[in-house]
């Protein structure tokens, strides 16, 4: 098979997984010359420190002896396969580096002969990238679940940030969509990794000279839609695996129907409203202080379509209204709708020299459409309580009533504090 055809396979299958960021960028059909980056894989990710980074998206191999429901790569599906060797992975990492089309290399792969043969693969590609080539760009090395805790060790010192996909937000779920997987296989490597980067950081701030462990931590992705837990439910999940595991991020992906299976949901299109909703309620619990049970509950367990989380919370809650933003503390305005992190730190750092009002918080950066009925400054006050939109309260009805959820969660030594 040539270069090209595998490339074409590779990438493609590669889409599905969301926790580089992105699935893929397209120039259009204008560019089918030096810098056309569609067929290549070549997505954006974010550093550590933030930088926006081109990152060659790939699966090593798409032979996979799993048969996940959900998976276009499943073992029962009739789709073209191909596998990359080690020298055409790292030659075209670093001919694609060269050219500067990418900064750096997202590997995956489906599971070929074993996890630990695959991962074992996946890292054989990134010592060479370190070792042989002096590559110093970036590495993503996504660890199959079932690993071996010495091939996570290793992974963790030739790339700087490693995954491990959940998939599926129950136990159930996975057992029903997912048979060939189960839920300590995936824990496992996450708690492992999550040990290491700990232990690391602890032991780098006695030798500076250590090699870095996972320097940009570790991430993991949610599939949404294609099993029938509710939005509380893959909340209360992802809060988990920030607190236990030290997670970087949680990513969520709406399902897509890309093979049949009775299993599966007759969907129209992919959720992704839902998925939307789900990031801003992520970044609420990453950022703005919120707890999984404030943002829902048992009688709302859904996020509101028509309504961003924090202004539903805002609505739902009109006795903490309005907020004087001459005298509330970080904490209370960043529960403000309209305030963001940024405009919350100018506001305090502002408010020093004398009151601030409606014009000084618009040059700020408050989106005033949304924080007028919520705040108090030195020209105004809204005229009355907010009235609570008929859709703040409205969720998602489910179709039918969701069977018991498995606590994903339900070992007692799982304790890996969340670090910033």
């Amino acid at each position: 098979m040539l270069l090209d055809e595998k490339i074409a396979i590779l990438s493609g299958a590669a889409r599905y997984d969301v926790s580089c960021s992105s699935s893929g960028s397209s120039r259009g059909a204008g560019c089918a010359g030096m810098g056309a980056t569609s067929r290549a894989g070549i997505c954006h990710s974010w550093a550590d420190d933030g930088r926006c980074i081109s990152l060659l998206k790939i699966l090593l191999s798409n032979y996979c002896i799993y048969d996940c429901a959900y998976c276009i790569n499943r073992r029962g599906n009739d789709v073209p396969r191909a596998s990359f060797t080690t020298d055409e992975i790292v030659n075209l990492t670093i001919d694609f580096y060269r050219r500067n089309y990418i900064e750096g290399l997202f590997l995956s792969s489906a599971v070929q002969v074993s996890p630990d043969n695959t991962t074992e693969r996946m890292i054989n590609v990134a010592r060479r990238l370190r070792n042989d080539e002096q590559f110093g760009g970036y590495i993503h090395l996504k660890i199959i679940p079932g690993t071996s805790p010495e091939l996570i060790q290793r992974a963790g010192f030739y790339a700087d940030r490693l995954s491990v996909n959940i998939e599926l937000p129950s136990e159930k779920s996975l057992k029903t969509l997912a048979p060939d997987k189960n839920k300590q296989a995936i824990l496992q490597p996450m708690r492992r990794i999550g040990r290491e980067i700990s232990e690391n950081r602890a032991l780098r701030r006695k030798q500076k000279r250590l090699p870095r462990f996972a320097p940009a931590g570790q991430s993991t992705q949610l599939i949404i839609g294609a099993s029938p837990e509710n939005d509380l439910h893959i909340l209360r999940l992802a809060s988990g695996l920030y607190e236990r595991y030290a997670l970087k991020r949680v990513y969520y992906s709406a399902y897509m129907p890309a093979v049949h299976d009775r299993l599966l949901p007759e969907l129209s299109a992919p959720p992704l409203l839902r998925e939307h909703r789900l990031y801003q309620a992520d970044w609420l619990l990453r950022y703005y202080g919120f707890q999984a049970d404030e943002i829902l509950s048992e009688d709302m367990p859904d996020l509101a379509e028509a309504i961003d989380p924090k202004q539903a919370w805002a609505y739902r809650h009109p006795g903490f209204f309005p907020v004087d933003v001459n005298r509330a503390d970080r904490e209370t305005l960043l529960r403000v709708p309209g305030l963001g992190l940024t405009s919350v730190a100018r506001i305090i750092a502002s408010r020093r020299f004398g009151p601030l009002d409606l014009k000084q918080l618009d040059r700020i950066g408050v989106v005033l459409k949304r924080a007028r009925p919520f705040i108090i400054c030195r020209d105004y006050q809204p005229p009355k309580e907010p009235a609570v939109p008929v859709f703040a309260g409205q969720h998602k009805t489910p179709q039918a009533a969701p069977p018991q959820q498995l606590d994903f969660f339900d070992e007692p030594d799982m304790a890996i504090q969340r670090r910033s």
